[in-house]
């Protein structure tokens, strides 16, 4: 089996999510990613929790089919297999602190005069442009301090309180704009036969996913208002409970579906052509009067009942899925989705990547489990990778 990044090698500096999420996803389509690892700790998200057989949620998630390096970039000697690893790569991807990567010698200025096929890939929370540094460059970047800033939270929560997203939203968006800007640029050097340094921005990727709400407040007009899990500037859509405890979230899009709804789900075709709900303007006016109304009706049913008379009325609807619900979601069931992955203690299932058929779905690795092997590809003799391991650089 073939898969579109075979033969490509990827060597990351990299901890936590953001940068991990872009390499795996290379991973997935078949490139070799050797994950460089502080020996002894490694990753830092590998002791975020045990949830996963003893192993962490994060680091299960973000790390299956690498190869493990133990390395201490400190070490004297750490240049130099540095240096092997990256003569014949493909891609560097780092998310170290700003300017670190610089001064460990791994800068594209440095790198691109030995390596001019090299693509870099620098991930940080604000960008690291020596040319454009900004205030924010050397400050730290975490998922929520991200979605804080990026005007996020001002958007997601109820109107008492703001809330962050529930994932780690933040660092996902960087790490997919790492992903589609390296797999441009290795078609880019297809055409010039030259790497490029790609310059990736936590805040740059969110405020990019913030546009709605920004141009909705565009010139100073009034921002999306904080409305839980139902829609800002729709309604009604968004959850409402049960009489069995559960919760159903619909969405009404335009007149014909109101109508319906209220003729075929509430049973109350009065509601239709009420002066306070006849348009959606009007509805999301009156949202606590109407939800009232709605709350009363559900409650008569349990969500079963009331999702089939909703999609007997053709409403959009999806049930409020707890984590094993989802874990157990018959659609990915009927769809093969899921698939069993390796890892330190066992095997867990993993979800086949979104659009892949053939996608690599190798062991999440040890921390260091691939560093002798690595080492004897790049030509160090047994002892000498002894002599490594007791002077610490492993």
């Amino acid at each position: 089996m073939t898969r579109p990044l075979d033969g490509i090698t990827v060597v990351t500096l990299e901890h936590a999510i953001a940068a991990p999420f872009c390499t795996r996803q290379l991973a997935d389509l078949g490139a070799r990613v050797i994950k460089v690892e502080r020996p002894g700790v490694g990753d830092f998200a590998r002791s975020y929790d045990e949830r996963v057989r003893g192993q962490a949620s994060h680091f299960v998630w973000t790390n299956r089919s690498k190869e493990s390096l133990a390395l201490d970039l400190k070490h004297e000697q750490a240049p130099q297999i540095l240096g092997k690893l990256l003569e014949t790569a493909d891609v560097l991807v780092q998310n170290l602190a700003p300017g670190a990567a610089a001064r460990l010698g791994l800068s594209f200025e440095t790198l691109h005069k030995r390596h001019p096929k090299l693509i870099v890939c620098d991930i940080s929370g604000y960008g690291d442009d020596p040319a454009a540094p900004g205030p924010y460059r050397d400050a730290k970047a975490y998922d929520l301090l991200i979605q804080s800033e990026s005007g996020f939270l001002s958007v997601t929560g109820s109107p008492d309180e703001p809330a962050k997203a529930g994932c780690s939203i933040a660092d996902i968006a960087a790490g997919m704009y790492a992903y589609s800007n390296i797999l441009t640029a290795l078609i880019e050097r297809g055409r010039t036969g030259l790497g490029k340094r790609i310059d990736i921005s936590m805040l740059e990727s969110m405020v990019e996913w913030m546009s709605f709400p920004l141009y909705y407040a565009f010139d100073g007009a009034e921002p999306p208002q904080r409305a839980g899990a139902a829609h800002a500037t729709i309604y009604p859509y968004g959850p409402f409970p049960t009489g069995d405890g559960r919760s159903v979230m619909l969405g009404i899009q335009n007149e014909r579906e109101w109508l319906a709804f209220c003729t075929r789900v509430l049973e109350q075709p009065e509601l239709a052509t009420d002066p306070r709900f006849v348009t959606n303007a009007r509805r999301s006016a009156a949202r606590a009067e109407l939800k009232a109304l709605i709350d009363d009706s559900f409650a008569r049913f349990s969500a079963d009942q009331v999702v089939e008379r909703l999609d007997a009325a053709q409403i959009a609807n999806a049930r409020v899925n707890r984590m094993a619900d989802v874990w157990n979601h018959p659609q990915l069931a009927a769809r093969g989705r899921w698939v069993d992955v390796e890892i330190p203690g066992g095997s867990v299932p993993a979800l086949l990547p979104p659009g892949a058929t053939s996608a690599r779905m190798d062991a999440v690795p040890a921390l260091g489990a691939d560093s002798e092997r690595v080492l004897a590809e790049l030509g160090y003799d047994a002892d000498t990778i002894d002599q490594l391991k007791r002077s610490g650089a492993l």
